[in-house]
């Protein structure tokens, strides 16, 4: 087995198959701990840390202490001075996430809080805390594959964009003999060679041959503790457990006492709709949205039985639901402007208010198929290594070298039968259950881990 595929492989050991009692029992409390902010990624969700705070819980981390912004429009412009429909600049960002910390610590009644953001996430918090006041109010920061000296350093690749090294955002926020702001202690997470952003060649960035004038320590801050975790790729640098254990040390000043998620027996769940106008990726709420949720049979994914059904509100909310952590479960959102979508999930070991649903897209060519089932991996990314498979065959779409892609589809013909898929990432398996895109229907298996 290749260093990749073990590393890769060792992201469930352990996990579910924890019982509560056992793991937490020997597990310190933490009695008002600094509140921890999770802030995510380019066109990202609050989503994404769900099982970032099932382990900060197993570790007897207060839930009520564990928080994740929602950016309303998560995608980056393309040049940061430029109005652009549906997305955001960094003062945005900046903006939101000050407004964030503040509702958190009138919540909670902590003087300062700890952030924690994945790639462009770290964009705001640095943004924050150097230019948005934010050094009064934040304790610890911590950037998980933040491209800190950009993706590229250009005048002409990425030009004006928050992501050049050379434009004006990365420019100022770098300026000095540190590179970090002074009485908030920081951190970096990266990887040694495997992030896809932060490579001398431009080939990830379509300019195949062409120096990006970044290197793979790009991610790293003069002033900063950085810490390198070998063969993670740009999303594992947040959400592998090797991440997890870096960040809690950092912000705890202990080791954690397991990097496994403690199960607990009646997870209760819920989340919001997140909108898809024109197909663009926003985080804003969805209201009208039907929700279904479906226990299923965990080796067909057929249904089994109905568990769930809203209709949500203005906030786009479609819980709570109370699940079983043993169970799986077909998500159906039906909106007005999408497709229906079937999400199939891995059992949910614990609770989480943030399981937010974005309904799928058709393209074109998807719809000339007889079904869509596209294999989603949100916390990282497919590499050459991996055993990633719909029925046992290697799944299409996955370039070699380093990790590039979250997702994999497979296109059934026209006319193909209502059929079981199993499928496969290392050792988190799916079975869906395919359904027509004559009838406007996508299929996604989305993998927690």
């Amino acid at each position: 087995m290749s260093p990749l595929l073990a590393t890769r492989r060792s992201v469930l050991f352990g996990s579910a198959a924890l019982g509560a009692t056992a793991l937490l029992g020997c597990t310190p409390r933490y009695e008002n701990p600094t509140p921890v902010v999770f802030v995510h990624g380019n066109g990202d969700t609050a989503a994404l840390w769900h099982t970032s705070f099932w382990r900060w819980e197993s570790n007897g981390f207060p839930r009520d202490r564990l928080f994740a912004i929602d950016f309303p429009y998560p995608l980056a412009r393309s040049n940061d001075a430029v109005y652009q429909r549906l997305r955001s600049s960094s003062t945005d960002q900046r903006e939101q996430l000050a407004a964030f910390v503040a509702e958190v610590k009138w919540r909670t009644n902590a003087p300062k809080v700890a952030l924690v953001g994945s790639s462009r996430g770290g964009n705001a918090i640095r943004n924050y805390v150097k230019n948005g006041g934010g050094a009064a109010h934040v304790s610890h920061a911590v950037l998980c594959g933040t491209p800190n000296h950009g993706v590229v350093v250009s005048q002409s690749a990425l030009a004006g964009s928050e992501f050049n090294g050379a434009a004006p955002f990365l420019q100022q926020l770098n300026a000095g003999p540190n590179e970090v702001v002074p009485g908030v202690a920081w951190m970096t997470t990266r990887s040694d060679n495997a992030d896809k952003f932060a490579q001398p060649d431009g080939r990830y960035l379509g300019m195949p041959g062409q120096p990006t004038g970044v290197t793979f320590e790009g991610p790293a801050l003069n002033g900063a503790k950085n810490v390198v975790l070998p063969d993670l790729d740009h999303r594992e640098v947040a959400f592998h457990p090797q991440a997890f254990a870096a960040i809690f040390e950092f912000l705890m000043n202990a080791a954690p006492a397991t990097t496994g998620i403690a199960a607990e027996a009646r997870p209760v769940l819920n989340g919001k709709v997140n909108g898809m106008p024109g197909g663009v990726q926003t985080n804003l709420p969805v209201a009208g949205a039907v929700v279904e949720i479906h226990e299923t049979e965990p080796q067909t994914g057929r249904r089994r039985r109905l568990v769930h059904r809203q209709e949500t509100g203005r906030d786009g909310y479609w819980g709570p639901f109370t699940a079983s952590s043993s169970a799986t479960y077909e998500f159906v959102i039906s909106t007005p402007d999408s497709p229906v979508t079937h999400i199939y999930r891995s059992p949910f070991p614990r609770s989480s208010s943030i399981i937010h649903l974005r309904p799928g897209t058709l393209s074109d060519k998807d719809k000339l198929a007889g079904s869509v089932v596209t294999l989603s991996r949100p916390r990282g990314y497919f590499g050459p290594d991996d055993i990633v498979t719909f029925d046992g065959q290697r799944a299409p779409g996955i370039p070699d070298g380093v990790p590039t892609v979250s997702t994999s589809t497979l296109l059934l013909p026209p006319g193909a039968p209502q059929q079981s898929i199993t499928c496969r990432f290392n050792e988190e398996t799916i079975v869906v259950q395919s359904w027509p895109v004559a009838d406007n229907r996508v299929v996604i298996a989305e993998l927690h881990y």
